[in-house]
């Protein structure tokens, strides 16, 4: 069940990093003492927002590359990358658009045993993410996606995640505003100058962080 819908927690206190199990990865921003942004209000649903139509990706065909300025190009199909080592994060989930939703559990593969993995060249500075919707891409530093919260999920609040969320494996960074957490992950590119991507090209802010409420470029 989720936190959102959990009769125990009244309407507007959230659950809280103190309600979850020990093996959990708690992310910071679930820690302050109001966790939700200026400019944003908060929703118990999931809305579903995205440019374009939703891709469905059988588990037969998908795949994970992860490719640029690493060690060494490796890729995953379905059954690799469920049998690596796993991780469920507790967060708190910003929309742009300003609704927020408070403790959700997001389980997958952590991105550093990812990078772990593969090795980061030195002069790799930033991250490009890579959607199967028609090589929709974001940009994200370095220092932002090696974070311990960060993850590509494939469950949310032990489900798995659907087609409209990102299924079936999206990224999750959730310090900053979820048109960084790229639905529907296909690729990881690392690179040494930073690529803005669909979004940002579009007017969005480069970095998105909601608590300085980053939104837009400029």
């Amino acid at each position: 069940m989720s936190l959102n819908d959990d009769p125990k927690y009244q309407p507007g206190v959230p659950g809280t990093h103190e309600d979850v199990g020990d093996d959990i990865i708690i992310s910071p921003d679930t820690r302050r003492e109001n966790r939700i942004p200026p400019g944003q209000f908060r929703t118990r649903k999931w809305p579903v927002l995205h440019y374009g139509s939703v891709p469905h990706i059988g588990l037969a065909e998908w795949r994970l590359d992860i490719l640029g300025l690493v060690e060494q190009h490796l890729s995953f199909n379905w059954e690799e990358f469920q049998a690596l080592p796993r991780v469920k994060v507790f967060s708190d989930f910003h929309c742009v658009t300003q609704w927020s939703r408070l403790g959700n559990v997001w389980e997958g593969v952590s991105v550093r045993e990812l990078m772990d993995r593969v090795g980061i060249r030195p002069e790799a500075k930033f991250v490009i993410p890579m959607g199967y919707d028609r090589g929709w891409t974001t940009n994200l530093p370095l220092s932002d996606f090696l974070q311990e919260d960060v993850l590509l999920a494939d469950t949310h609040d032990g489900e798995p995640i659907d087609a409209d969320h990102g299924g079936p494996v999206r990224l999750m960074v959730p310090q900053l505003y979820a048109w960084k957490s790229a639905k529907w992950i296909k690729s990881l590119e690392l690179t040494s100058e930073d690529r803005p991507g669909y979004w940002e090209r579009g007017g969005y802010h480069h970095h998105g962080d909601p608590w300085t409420e980053e939104r837009f470029s400029g």
